[in-house]
């Protein structure tokens, strides 16, 4: 699996930055963006057609030997894919803004739900479209969804991510790639 083109080709050149603190006000110079829901933006390309919402966290939590750390990470990021000429619809994926350790899971957790990823290199998916489905449902009716990752050098982060404004990004994204 693999992230569309647009995603990665925006994550690598800067386009999603946000600083952490603020609200989900992306970069001026994306030209797809649709709407703002909040702490979700809803994003749209044309050919292919392919819609995703994301997300920055609000907190970032290292951990290495029990001990809070700094750690020096790229983008961190929280998607919903929808890509209906691959029949691929609401993809729930992760990047940790580094790569994360050869065999370790990501776990994503809501409220009392937990929820385990497969992880390849910097990116961690829903391992299958019913865990995709279960996911976002649990998002709808979260506060907040916490993705716990294993760095490859021994470190564990926890990003924390509001989800004010997913219900209606989520609905806005699925409505625009599924009709």
């Amino acid at each position: 699996m693999t992230i569309p083109k647009t995603i990665t080709a925006a994550l690598l050149t800067g386009m999603l930055a946000l600083p952490v603190a603020t609200s989900a006000a992306f970069a001026q110079d994306s030209t797809n963006r649709v709407a703002t829901e909040t702490d979700w933006s809803v994003f749209v390309e044309d050919d292919p057609t392919q819609c995703w919402i994301v997300s920055a966290p609000k907190e970032i939590r290292n951990v290495r030997n029990g001990e809070e750390v700094e750690a020096r990470r790229g983008e961190i990021r929280l998607f919903v894919s929808y890509w209906p000429g691959d029949g691929k619809r609401g993809e729930v994926s992760a990047t940790g803004g580094y790569p994360y350790a050869d065999g370790s899971p990501v776990t994503i957790e809501i409220g009392s739900d937990s929820f385990e990823m497969f992880t390849d290199g910097e990116l961690a998916w829903a391992a299958t479209p019913a865990q995709d489905g279960e996911i976002i449902a649990a998002m709808k009716r979260g506060a907040q969804a916490v993705v716990i990752g294993q760095s490859s050098r021994g470190t564990r982060t926890e990003d924390t991510f509001s989800l004010l404004g997913f219900t209606a990004a989520v609905e806005d994204a699925e409505e625009r790639c599924t009709s």
